[in-house]
C-alpha cells in the first residue's frame, strides 16, 4: 500500500482521536475551576502553554516550519483570532445567556456550517449521506446536552452568540484548510494559531491570575502542562493533519464524538447520570460517525 493511500485510511481515525481528546477538557476545567481561573482565563492558559510547547518544539526539531510568508499571515489570525478567540467569546457568552447544554447544542452547528462553507468554497458535494450524518450529529447533540424535556429557555440574544460560537468553531476548518492548500505544515499551523489567540485574549483574561496558579506549586504547573498537551497541542495537530486528507464537512462531523466522550468521561471519572435520552443522542452521533466511514468519507488528493 502507498504511503498516501495509507495517510488517507488512517485520517478519519486521527479526527476521530481529535475529537475524543477535546472530550477529555471537563477533567481539567473542573480542577482549574478550583484554583480560581475563570473562563477566558483557562482559555489563555491553554493558547499560552500549546504556543510554547510548539515554539520549544519547532525549534529544536523543525525550525523551517517557523516560517510564513507574510501574504499568508491572514490565514492564521483566521484560525487564531476568528475561531479560537471569537469562539470561546461567543460560546462563554451563550452560556450566561442561556444554559450550558442550550450553549453546547448551538456549538455544535458547526457541522453544518462547515458543509455549507466548504461547499461554496472548496466545493464540496453536499451528499445524501452526509446530510445524514448531519441530521444525527445535530439531533444527538441535542439530547446528550439534555436539552429535551428539561425546559430550557433561548432568548433571541442566546441565539445569536450560540450560532456565533458555532461559526468561530467552523472557522478553524476554513482557514486550516487555506493553509494546507498553500504548504503550511499542521505544526506550522498550530503554532501561529495559537500565538494570534494567545494575543487575542488578553483583553479578556486576568493574566496574573494566570501565572499566580500555575505558580503556586511544582503539581499545577504540571497539571498546567498536561492540559496544554491533551486537550490542545495533540488533539488540534492530529485534527489538522487528517484534514489534510479528509472533506471538511465530514471532519466536522467525526470530531462531533467529542460531547459523547465529555459525557462518558464525566459518568466514569465523576458519577455523572445519563438518562434514556442522552443515551439516545450518543448512538446518533455514532451512528453518524459509522455512515461517515462506512460511505461518506471522501478522500482528498
Amino acid at each position: 500500500m502507498k504511503k498516501n493511500d495509507i495517510k488517507k485510511k488512517t485520517a478519519p481515525f486521527l479526527i476521530l482521536l481529535a475529537g475524543c481528546l477535546w472530550g477529555s477538557m471537563g477533567i481539567f476545567v473542573r480542577t482549574l475551576n478550583t484554583w480560581g481561573l475563570a473562563s477566558f482565563e483557562i482559555v489563555a492558559l491553554r493558547s499560552f502553554v500549546t504556543m510554547c510547547c510548539m515554539l520549544l518544539l519547532l525549534i529544536v526539531f523543525q525550525r523551517a516550519f517557523l516560517k510564513i510568508r507574510l501574504r499568508d499571515i491572514w490565514c492564521f489570525l483566521g484560525t487564531g483570532l476568528c475561531s479560537i478567540v471569537f469562539f470561546n467569546y461567543c460560546y462563554f457568552r451563550t452560556i450566561m445567556e442561556t444554559s450550558m447544554p442550550v450553549a453546547a447544542v448551538l456549538l455544535y452547528t458547526a457541522p453544518v456550517m462547515v458543509v455549507l462553507m466548504s461547499a461554496v468554497l472548496f466545493h464540496e458535494k453536499i451528499t445524501p449521506v452526509k446530510m445524514a450524518a448531519l441530521v444525527l450529529v445535530v439531533a444527538g447533540c441535542a439530547l446528550v446536552a439534555g436539552l429535551v424535556g428539561n425546559g430550557h429557555t433561548l432568548t433571541l440574544m442566546g441565539l445569536l452568540v450560540g450560532l456565533g460560537a458555532g461559526f468561530g468553531y467552523a472557522l478553524y476548518s476554513i482557514f486550516s484548510r487555506y493553509a494546507l492548500e498553500r504548504g503550511y505544515h499542521p505544526l506550522t499551523i498550530l503554532f501561529y494559531t495559537f500565538t494570534f489567540s494567545s494575543i487575542g485574549v488578553l483583553p479578556f483574561a486576568d493574566m496574573g491570575a494566570v501565572w499566580k496558579a500555575v505558580t503556586g506549586d511544582a503539581a499545577h504547573a504540571g497539571i498546567a502542562l498536561v492540559f496544554g498537551l491533551v486537550s490542545t497541542v495533540v488533539p488540534y495537530l492530529v485534527y489538522t493533519t487528517g484534514l489534510a486528507h479528509v472533506e471538511n464537512g465530514t471532519a466536522s462531523i467525526l470530531a462531533s464524538v467529542e460531547p459523547v466522550m465529555a459525557s462518558f468521561l464525566g459518568i466514569v471519572l465523576f458519577g455523572d447520570r445519563v438518562d434514556l435520552w442522552q443515551a439516545a443522542g450518543m448512538l446518533l452521533v455514532f451512528a453518524s460517525i459509522i455512515i461517515c466511514n462506512y460511505r461518506g468519507i471522501k478522500c482528498r488528493n
